[in-house]
């Protein structure tokens, strides 16, 4: 069962983009209004929600934002398929977080299964063109996703809570952190060897990226996902296990953080050489991931989705920031 300390009526939230910014720049694709109401109208089409649902749906993730942020050298194209990207890993993370599906892992893993159907269709032909590698990581990467979307939902229906340092494993795979390197990769048409990926080094940057991207968001979606009654959250994992109030445990996962930006920057350094080439390639997908890491974690305090108007205007502009706590469940506490 949960159990940790009561809540607060209040707290307060660090600026977290300005501790990731030591690491990765931000920049903006000027593509984004050509490609961004074909792009709505492609999502509604699909019928996941009824309109008026799905238009509400769409202002409140901000979904066109965050595709600027995230991939800003992609060309309109690419673009178009990052946006889709978007629209598709959030409604599906949603249905299992958010909806009837959130404490039924077999219904998730039904759920689950006709995606799978589709991506593995044994009829489609093997794809030829250059990135036909990364596509095959992204299947991959949508294996690994899928498990864990099953896994988190059980979770929840156990009202089980793991060891921070499981939670940490764990959570890089809910947040879809292969799919996205698939999507950088493939936003920039690079095509680098897999034998790379699997260097220590670069394996060891790729969960320090995940991280950086992910424990803000655990932060900036804590008051929203306890008022409905989710706690698997980072936040409140370090609370159970070290007995700590919600303030304390929020300072914890923030200096964690700063300290994982320190690591990446000396992973980074650290890098080996595979040759002008590849270096060049691999040179050009760490930047854009990069890009990727601090345009999300700025979309965490533009987005609706966790917080109010009030609070986006001045997120951004604060060192601190004073939140009220979230009309949450009754929970057990000490």
């Amino acid at each position: 069962m949960l159990s940790f300390r009561p809540f607060p009526e209040t707290f307060y939230l660090t600026n977290l983009a300005s501790i990731s910014e030591r690491a990765c720049a931000l920049k903006v694709n000027p593509h984004v209004q050509h490609v961004a109401e074909g792009m709505r109208q492609w999502f509604i089409s699909f019928k996941v929600y009824d309109e008026v649902r799905s238009k509400a749906y769409i202002e409140r993730g901000r979904f066109d934002i965050f595709a600027a942020l995230s991939f800003p050298d992609a060309d309109p194209q690419h673009l178009e398929t990052c946006l889709a990207f978007f629209y598709w890993a959030f409604a599906t993370d949603d249905l299992s977080d958010e909806g009837e599906l959130q404490n039924q892992p077999e219904r998730v893993k039904a759920s689950i299964d006709i995606c799978r159907e589709t991506l593995y269709n044994p009829d489609l032909p093997t794809p030829t063109y250059s990135y036909a590698a990364m596509l095959q990581e992204f299947l991959s990467a949508y294996q690994a996703f899928s498990d864990s979307q099953i896994n988190q939902s059980l979770h929840r229906s156990l009202d089980k809570m793991p060891s921070i340092a499981d939670f940490i494993k764990w959570r890089r795979a809910t947040i879809g952190a292969a799919l996205v390197e698939a999507m950088v990769e493939y936003s920039l048409d690079l095509d680098i060897p897999d034998y790379v990926f699997k260097h220590p080094t670069v394996m060891a940057m790729s969960d320090a990226t995940t991280d950086i991207m992910t424990w803000p968001n655990d932060l900036c979606s804590f008051n929203k996902e306890q008022a409905d009654g989710d706690f698997q959250n980072l936040v409140c994992i370090i609370m159970a296990e070290r007995n700590l109030e919600l303030q304390d445990a929020i300072n914890a996962l923030t200096d964690m953080l700063e300290t994982r930006v320190d690591e990446y920057l000396a992973l980074k350094k650290s890098l080996p050489s595979f040759g002008l080439g590849v270096d060049a390639q691999l040179a050009r997908y760490h930047s854009a991931l990069e890009h990727f890491v601090q345009g999300t974690v700025v979309w965490y305090y533009m987005s609706p989705r966790y917080f109010s108007e009030d609070d986006r205007r001045k997120a951004l502009e604060s060192k601190c920031l004073l939140l009220k706590l979230k009309v949450a469940p009754e929970i057990k506490t000490d």
